[in-house]
C-alpha cells in the first residue's frame, strides 16, 4: 500500500467528502459523498474508502498516474496507458471482437 493511500485512508476516517474531493474533484461523487456522510457518518466512510478501493485498483491496472477519473467509481488510461481496458463498474465491457494492429 502507498503512502498516498494510507493518507487518503486516514483523511477519509477523519472527514470522507475531503478524501472524495481529492479522488473525484468537484463531481456528482462529491456530491453523494457529502448527502451520505449528512445521512450517517458510516455511509459517508464506506462510500470514500470504496472510492479509494477504486483508485487503488486503477493504480495497478495502469500505473501511478496513467489514469483519468470518468465517475461512478470508473478509470481509463491516458494515451499511451499500460491497457487500453477499462477497470471498473458497469460500463466496463470487454472487446472480444478486436485485434492486434497488424494482423
Amino acid at each position: 500500500m502507498r503512502g498516498s493511500t494510507i493518507l487518503l485512508i486516514i483523511v477519509a476516517i477523519i472527514f470522507p467528502p475531503a478524501a472524495a474531493a481529492y479522488i473525484t474533484g468537484c463531481s456528482c461523487d462529491l456530491l453523494i459523498n457529502v448527502l451520505l456522510t449528512i445521512l450517517g457518518y458510516l455511509p459517508g466512510h464506506l462510500h470514500a474508502f470504496w472510492l479509494i478501493y477504486k483508485r487503488s485498483k486503477a493504480e495497478e491496472a495502469y500505473g501511478r498516474g496513467q489514469y483519468r477519473y470518468v465517475g461512478s467509481g470508473n478509470y481509463e488510461p491516458l494515451q499511451g496507458g499500460a491497457s487500453a481496458a477499462p477497470v471498473g463498474g458497469p460500463g466496463s465491457k470487454p472487446n472480444y471482437g478486436a485485434t492486434a494492429p497488424g494482423y
